[in-house]
């Protein structure tokens, strides 16, 4: 039997500032009063703005001026898939496809713009240590960031730094519930993670932290969203 999943919103996190230290702010919101520890198993969900405020990430940019806009985006983007009006689709350094080569306007200072890390895996990589060296607790870390989806309507949260929990979890050789094998589905469990803890964490509500608890054990292993989730161009049927 699934256990229940649990998804808590963390609040208390702040402001964050370039030169923090992201896992020491968190971990203080953990202390021994906490209302809601942080556990052996969790999977901590992280917004991407606070990671790349952090790690110094943030430009100056006048959001008035649309050239300038437009030259941020080519900038951080390695190739741009279809154009309309300030509008770029873009493949990024990371390899992700997304709008605007994920650059940030919103929850920022006025005349800033936020950068997507330059690592987001090993982003995550630091905030599990950090918090394994501050709580002595072994978790997941899941770095999230809004994206839109072709064909669907709508934005969603999807993972694009993980440590600690599967990208992908493969059920190919498995039975479905009628004994049949599943010979094609693959789960971005990470994604579905992002998504989830997106519910209570919102847009405008301040909350850039929340735990998904409750996962499966066996998907709390090493992973990136580079080796497993990053679809190669030579894969992908339209590029």
């Amino acid at each position: 039997m699934s256990k229940p999943l649990t998804i808590i919103p963390i609040e208390g996190i702040g402001e964050i500032r370039p030169g923090d230290e992201l896992d020491a702010l968190i971990a203080a919101v953990f202390g021994e009063h906490a209302a809601t520890p942080l556990l052996d198993g969790d999977v901590l969900v992280v917004t991407q703005k606070i990671v790349s405020k952090a790690e110094g990430r943030m430009v100056m940019l006048d959001h008035d001026d649309s050239e300038a806009k437009v030259a941020l985006v080519e900038s951080e983007s390695v190739r741009i898939l279809r154009r309309r009006g300030d509008l770029r689709i873009c493949e990024t350094t990371h390899g992700f496809i997304c709008a605007n080569a994920g650059i940030d306007l919103s929850n920022v200072e006025a005349g800033t713009a936020a950068l997507l890390p330059v690592d987001p895996d090993r982003s995550a990589r630091r905030l599990r240590a950090g918090l394994a060296r501050l709580l002595s607790v072994s978790v997941g870390v899941v770095i999230s960031d809004t994206f839109g989806r072709p064909w669907r309507q709508g934005v969603t949260d999807v993972a694009i730094g993980i440590a600690g929990i599967a990208g992908v979890i493969d059920l190919r050789g498995s039975e479905d519930a009628g004994g049949r094998e599943l010979v094609a589905t693959e789960v971005c469990v990470a994604d579905e993670i992002a998504a989830a803890a997106e519910l209570v964490m919102g847009k405008a509500s301040g909350v850039p932290v929340a735990i998904v608890r409750g996962v499966p054990e066996a998907w709390l292993r090493e992973s990136s969203v580079s080796a497993e989730i990053i679809r190669s161009a030579g894969d992908d049927l339209f590029r």
